[in-house]
């Protein structure tokens, strides 16, 4: 194993032991996770002429960012929405640069209350379509008691959690109260809120749920899926899979990381972009232990599961809507179906459960999971045909995620996301659990890893004397803003 030769101004590469010897000594970076954020930050420092090993425990790349190819076409089982389809968007310029095309689900802020009718169709348990007139009712009724809900927060020093908000809101305003069949639309909307977070409304901050910078411009689906863009940020860098990491130690003059099996690897500084709930797990030893307030800025960050099962169909029977949705008394007993047909072309319904529900399916087989989401399908469109094949997503039971991503928990303060971003010594963590701006997206993800890249670069720059502002590590990648292109069908 090379471990350096003690003198702290000597720049070290990337060593393994029992497989390779000393190379030319450049600054070196063990990159830890495969996900968006560790992807960004390995593209990034190669660009900056470092010596790259990126360690990712999984067979693939991209994390919680899954494109599936199974059925014979692309299937985003993971992450699948570029939310803001804007220039301001940290990840548009590369993706219009690939010219990958976007389609429009939904516009600004929709994901708590889309009145877009074209977008949605409504159904109780009974099979019979909700009037659209009810819907924008209560759609206009759900904005109102999250409007309330807000005002709540100069009230009460204590944090509490929507659910509880709510249900204060409607002992104060009787008159926003719905009943029977509303109720249950209410009730669809506060479902759609819960997927959002990946938790269900017990779980949510009050004081924190709308403190991530919604971006202007919609949310596109990605129709050919992530993958691409993946491909494209891990050109050329040397990338270690099947390498789960069991320990991270600081040294002086540097990190050494192993992983299972024994091997170790060292280098100057190691990005850490690894899932919170991985985290969470404490599988992984640091050595010496994070200060007391990472690992509490660890512990205390929510972290939510919402799962996909797909269904591919051999015909499209369903109407030509985005969201197919089902209404009942509880949130829990609600749910939707994203129409990948109007996207894509391809006849694929994807159900997507969040919070409780998504656990409580988690525990059956894939083949129990997929009966589950078509028994829903069935009870509101009787005609409905048997798939021809299903995928299932397990974010919350994998071992390399444990969790889909993180949110506002009750009583907990929003920089819990900024402290987890703070290096300790060599150590620059990424992620979208790192980002105060975009929580539990892509392109958080993905701008903490150029960020933790940026402050390695600085860091192990600086400190052997080879400091150059001039040279950021924002790679030629993000230089081109390029309109994206959005289709509609």
């Amino acid at each position: 194993m090379e471990s350096g030769n003690g003198n702290n101004r000597q720049l070290k590469s990337v060593s393994c032991s029992g497989t390779e010897g000393k190379r030319m000594l450049s600054p070196s970076v063990i990159v830890i996770g495969g996900g968006f954020a560790g992807i960004a930050a390995a593209r990034a420092l190669h660009d900056a002429s470092f010596q790259v090993v990126l360690l990712e425990s999984r067979d693939r790349l991209g994390g919680r960012v899954y494109t599936d190819y199974s059925f014979g076409f692309p299937v985003d089982m993971g992450a699948s929405w570029l939310h803001g389809v804007c220039n301001e968007n940290p990840l548009a310029p590369l993706i219009g640069r690939l010219g990958l095309p976007l389609y429009r689900t939904s516009g600004d802020n929709s994901v708590l209350y889309d009145h877009d009718l074209e977008s949605y169709a409504l159904f109780d348990t009974d099979g019979h379509q909700v009037p659209q007139e009810l819907v924008i009712k209560v759609g206009e009724a759900f904005e109102s008691i999250l409007e309330e809900a807000k005002k709540m927060r100069q009230e009460h020093s204590e944090d509490m959690s929507i659910l509880q908000a709510f249900s204060i809101v409607l002992d104060r305003r009787p008159d926003l109260r719905q009943e029977g069949l509303a109720h249950m639309v209410l009730q669809w909307y506060l479902c759609r809120m819960e997927g959002w977070f990946a938790t269900d409304a017990d779980t949510i901050s009050l004081k924190c749920w709308d403190q991530e910078e919604l971006l202007s411009g919609g949310h596109g689906l990605m129709v050919r899926g992530y993958r691409p863009v993946i491909n494209t940020l891990a050109k050329g860098i040397d990338i270690r899979f099947n390498h789960r990491v069991t320990k991270i130690a600081r040294r002086y003059n540097g990190v050494e990381v192993t992983v299972e099996g024994g091997k170790t690897f060292v280098a100057d500084a190691a990005v850490i972009a690894i899932p919170v709930g991985v985290l969470k797990s404490k599988s992984i030893k640091f050595e010496p232990r994070l200060p007391e307030w990472k690992e509490e800025a660890i512990a205390d960050l929510g972290v939510g599961t919402e799962n996909k099962i797909a269904l591919h169909f051999d015909k499209v029977f369903w109407p030509n809507v985005e969201f197919i949705g089902v209404v009942a008394s509880t949130s829990y007993g609600c749910s939707y179906f994203l129409n990948l047909h109007k996207a894509t072309g391809h006849p694929v319904l994807v159900y997507m459960p969040a919070g409780r529900l998504a656990h409580d399916i988690e525990k059956m087989s894939d083949e129990d999971a997929a009966n589950f989401a078509f028994l829903q399908l069935k009870r509101i469109l009787p005609g409905a045909s048997e798939p021809i094949q299903y995928l299932v997503s397990h974010w919350g039971t994998d071992v390399n995620s444990l969790g889909s991503y993180s949110y506002d928990a009750v009583g907990k303060p929003h920089d819990l996301y900024e402290r987890l971003r703070i290096p300790v010594d060599n150590l620059f963590f990424a992620g979208e659990a790192t980002s105060t701006q975009y929580p539990g997206t892509v392109h958080g993800a993905f701008s903490t890893g150029l960020m933790a890249a940026e402050d390695c670069r600085m860091r192990v720059l600086e400190r052997y004397g080879e400091f150059d502002l001039l040279h950021p590590v924002i790679g030629e990648f993000m230089s081109a803003s390029v309109p994206l292109l959005i289709s509609r069908l």
